[in-house]
């Protein structure tokens, strides 16, 4: 027992030595973190409030719509300014003084909230794009329903909102909530336009600085990404993903990189092609198919 007691003593001495010499901070204080749980709870009320019958079957059909919608979004309103204050308030590079944290909180949710109607919008047109660019989908309840392309996204557009606003944590919190459930990894800073579609959508990343145009379709494996990474938090703030333009479908497996890359509008990229220039609009890419070669099996005859 005694033996138990001086390993287990080493031990905290060691990690408390750790905390002290590594510059990533491991105690805030008065101020926690946000909270991951809270935030995954509000992408879910959110998305219940734009598709209630959905997501709260019984609340969502039994409620007066207007009551139950104001009320829902009373809640929401004060569990996410709630978080976006702790955010601020450990935000290292520029944090905020305390009597002007409760302000901007405010403020960024006023304008979150403003624009959920608008997301609503896009959201109704993604749901759209889904349909018309799927012959298997039976409905566009089916979609709302269980489409992972459709859920990743409509967490992009509310995350985006709050990348525009320079919220820390809870952008990439949200994001990585539906990168984990459906292996569509979306960062909150991309720009994308109008009735986006991800089919199948498993291995899709899409990278901080891309743009996305007005009716684009990406199948699984899709990455939009940078060229190199090497140097760091020197490219932050940097175009370092590539731009695609209107009406342009991207196949399986295809790799786009670079910030100066552009697909040009009306454009098709076919499967596992790789890309680091860009291409003309109008255009049809693909790669050579690999000679196969055929052989018996000796040991089948």
């Amino acid at each position: 027992m005694k033996d138990e007691k001086k390993v287990i003593q080493k031990t905290a001495e060691e990690i408390i030595a750790n905390y002290q010499e590594t510059t990533i901070p491991m105690f805030c204080g008065e101020n926690n973190l946000p909270n991951r749980d809270v935030i995954i709870d509000i992408v879910k009320e959110i998305r219940m409030i734009l598709f209630p019958s959905y997501f709260d079957l019984e609340k969502g059909n039994k409620a007066i719509p207007e009551s139950f919608i104001k009320n829902r979004l009373a809640n929401l309103y004060d569990k996410l300014k709630g978080q976006i204050k702790l955010a601020l308030l450990n935000k290292h590079n520029e944090p905020l003084e305390k009597d002007k944290v409760e302000l901007e909180a405010q403020k960024i949710c006023d304008e979150f909230f403003a624009r959920i109607p608008e997301i609503q919008k896009l959201l109704f047109k993604d749901i759209i794009a889904a349909f018309d660019g799927d012959p298997a989908a039976q409905s566009k309840e089916e979609i709302v329903f269980s489409y992972p392309g459709f859920f990743a996204i409509l967490v992009y557009r509310l995350a985006h909102e709050l990348y525009l606003r320079h919220v820390p944590y809870i952008p990439r919190i949200m994001t990585e909530y539906a990168h984990s459930g459906t292996g569509i990894d979306i960062n909150a800073g991309a720009i994308i336009g109008e009735y986006f579609f991800i089919d199948h959508g498993t291995g899709v990343v899409i990278g901080e600085t891309t743009v996305i145009g007005n009716h684009v379709k990406l199948y699984q494996g899709v990455t939009l990404g940078a060229l190199s990474t090497r140097e760091g938090q020197k490219m932050a703030g940097k175009k370092r993903h590539p731009t695609v333009e209107d009406n342009v479908t991207i196949y399986s497996g295809a790799t786009i990189l670079g910030g100066a890359t552009i697909i040009g509008e009306n454009s098709v990229i076919g499967g596992n092609a790789f890309i680091v220039e860009s291409i003309p609009k109008n255009t049809k890419v693909s790669i050579k198919n690999p000679e196969l070669y055929i052989r018996p099996d000796k040991k089948s005859q």
